[in-house]
């Protein structure tokens, strides 16, 4: 949709510089049966007559664009065009950042899906050991039970987290323009996924400038001064310039022949005299269309500004909990391997050892969880700095229009 966009805007400013640029040709050719009545020449009837009459001319037509118009509405479209442009790189960032989301989201899933599982079956393992031990006395009846609640709330989770996997592989489906049934996605593994090693530390304007939201947003407000200038050349003279050149005759054998030719120049002002206050009416709407349009610029950039300062912050706390989880989960894992040789020498029994596989489970899915997060927040840094546009050199008409707004690229107040 967004390609048929630019499409669209890309072909509106080619008909219109077809008219504004190039003069108006127009061939005509027509054929007429016509009865000239004598009456109104003061003559009797019997004086009409019945005749045909053939014509075939060449017209042109100019505007001279004196006070620039028609060139200020060519710009305007051209601002149309980039406007779409922008609108569609912004499409292809939001497609690329949904997928990478869904896809962290369904290797997050299927590592939560893998330790609730070992988890069960440590459970599983645990309340066999309990219900031994009741029946040969060693444990009450209490015990069991409450072994047997702990194993069916863990059950529990499982179906959720295998719901939420099923609606993530559909989302991705969807996101690549396929049916569920008929996709063929491969699996993600969140050990297949990893950080970038460098992320922006400081931020620019020069970075943010790049998204493609801004970048839109400019350009509408670009469209808006060239519709004032539009507005502007409407009060003053419109000069146009026309010629035709032609052949008429009575029977079409003879068109072109000698003396059915004709031809004619001229030339036509037109100076607005009185309106009613409509042209000046119509320019102060374009000057208020462009304030609203620099007021939604501004906040388009104090928008992506903030939005870039919540996910850098987000990437602050999530690399401090991620490692303090790392931590908890090394805790865990060295708990797991004390007591496993415990266990070893006789030293720890069973049920220590499966309550230690399973708290090492547990850590590990909050790990998991804390990695989900941490992905989830990167990616978003890079749609929040407009998908590494800033990597890319600018192509030269965006070059020259950056640097001919008078300030900075990344200035709020340039142009």
């Amino acid at each position: 949709a967004a390609e048929a966009d630019m499409r669209e805007a890309r072909e509106n400013l080619r008909a219109r510089a077809g008219t504004v640029i190039y003069p108006s040709v127009d061939g005509s050719l027509s054929a007429a049966r016509r009865k000239s009545s004598g009456a109104s020449s003061g003559l009797p009837d019997e004086f009409s007559s019945t005749f045909s009459l053939f014509n075939a001319s060449v017209g042109v037509s100019y505007v001279l664009d004196v006070f620039g118009g028609g060139r200020r509405e060519l710009e305007a479209l051209q601002a149309q065009v980039d406007y779409q442009r922008f609108l569609l790189e912004g499409a292809h960032l939001t497609l690329a950042s949904n997928i990478v989301t869904a896809a962290i989201r369904e290797a997050s899933l299927r590592a939560q899906i893998r330790a609730n599982e070992e988890i069960v079956a440590a459970e599983i393992k645990q309340l066999e050991m309990v219900e031994r031990q009741s029946a040969l006395g060693g444990a009450a009846q209490s015990d069991v039970l409450a072994q047997q609640a702990q194993l069916a709330q863990t059950k529990a989770a499982l179906p959720l987290l295998e719901r939420e996997l099923a609606q993530t592989r559909n989302l991705l489906a969807a996101l690549s323009g396929r049916f569920p049934g008929d996709a063929e996605l491969p699996e993600f593994l969140l050990e297949e996924f990893h950080l970038p090693h460098e992320l922006p530390v400081s931020l620019p304007s020069s970075l943010v400038r790049q998204r493609p939201d801004i970048r839109a947003s400019e350009e509408l407000l670009h469209a808006a001064g060239a519709n004032v200038g539009v507005a502007t050349a409407n009060l003053f003279p419109q000069i146009t310039l026309t010629a035709n050149l032609g052949s008429s005759s009575l029977r079409l054998e003879d068109l072109f022949g000698p003396g059915t030719s004709f031809w004619g120049i001229g030339g036509g002002l037109v100076q607005p005299l009185f309106r009613g206050g409509e042209l000046m009416a119509k320019r102060r709407a374009a000057i208020a269309a462009y304030d609203q349009s620099l007021a939604l610029y501004r906040e388009t950039v104090l928008q992506a500004f903030q939005n870039v300062a919540d996910v850098l912050h987000a990437l602050e706390t999530d690399a401090r909990a991620l490692r303090a989880q790392a931590d908890a989960e090394a805790t865990a894992r060295d708990s797991l391997d004390l007591t496993e040789k415990q266990f070893h020498y006789g030293a720890a029994s069973y049920l220590t050892l499966l309550n230690a596989q399973r708290q090492h489970q547990r850590a590990l899915i909050i790990l998991v969880q804390a990695q989900t997060v941490r992905f989830a927040d990167t990616a978003a840094l890079f749609q929040a700095l407009g998908g590494g546009w800033w990597q890319k050199p600018m192509n030269p008409s965006t070059r020259e229009r950056a640097e001919g707004t008078g300030g900075q690229p990344g200035d709020i107040n340039a142009g």
